[in-house]
């Protein structure tokens, strides 16, 4: 696979983290890029494992990803949108300081947006195609898009307030949402 190829593969993996980074920007008032380097570098470091992971399973393993990866992103990025929309609505007054991403919901935000290039990596074993270097570029990508991602939402959080993280809880159940139709009409097509 060539490098354009892979690239664009990058790209494609990186929609999802880039969109709840915005989402998690839009609530953060921080100013500071250390806050969106943590998203940018936990993003990019699961998108950069989960195709190891895939490769590495190969195609032994790959129908019991397929039937289950949808549900669990979308369980998982339900989840965390449903809890911002709770706060954003009827929690508590921060006086303009948000809350920081607790290590934990980062964490589950990182395995939701990456579970798809586990399924790529699975696909490149299937192919036989060599895995490093489309896995580190995939990382990288994926950090510098989420890392501005971050940095947007957080620019249009200073406009919009409170609102912007009831606006961010729905990407992400949106983002949960178009992740599980996609793999149901798939499976539909499929059997078609």
């Amino acid at each position: 696979m060539g490098f354009v190829a892979t690239f664009f593969i990058a790209l494609g993996l990186s929609a999802d983290a880039f969109a709840v980074a915005i989402s998690n920007g839009f609530s953060s008032r921080r100013p500071r890029i250390g806050e969106a380097l943590r998203f940018g570098v936990a993003f990019g470091l699961f998108q950069a494992l989960m195709p190891l992971v895939g490769w590495l399973a190969g195609s032994g393993m790959a129908g019991l990803f397929e039937n289950t990866d949808h549900w669990v992103a979308f369980g998982l990025l339900a989840f965390i949108g449903g809890k911002m929309m709770y706060e954003g609505i009827w929690g508590e007054a921060t006086n303009g300081e948000a809350k920081p991403v607790t290590f934990w919901v980062l964490l589950i935000l990182s395995i939701a947006t990456s579970i798809d290039a586990l399924a790529v990596g699975i696909s490149l074993s299937l192919l036989s195609t060599p895995i490093f270097v489309p896995a580190v570029l995939i990382g990288i990508t994926t950090l510098c898009v989420s890392t501005a991602g971050f940095l947007l939402g957080k620019r249009l959080g200073r406009f919009f307030g409170r609102r912007v993280e009831v606006a961010g809880g729905i990407i992400l159940v949106a983002i949960g949402a178009k992740i599980l139709i996609d793999h149901l009409i798939r499976g539909v097509a499929g059997r078609v």
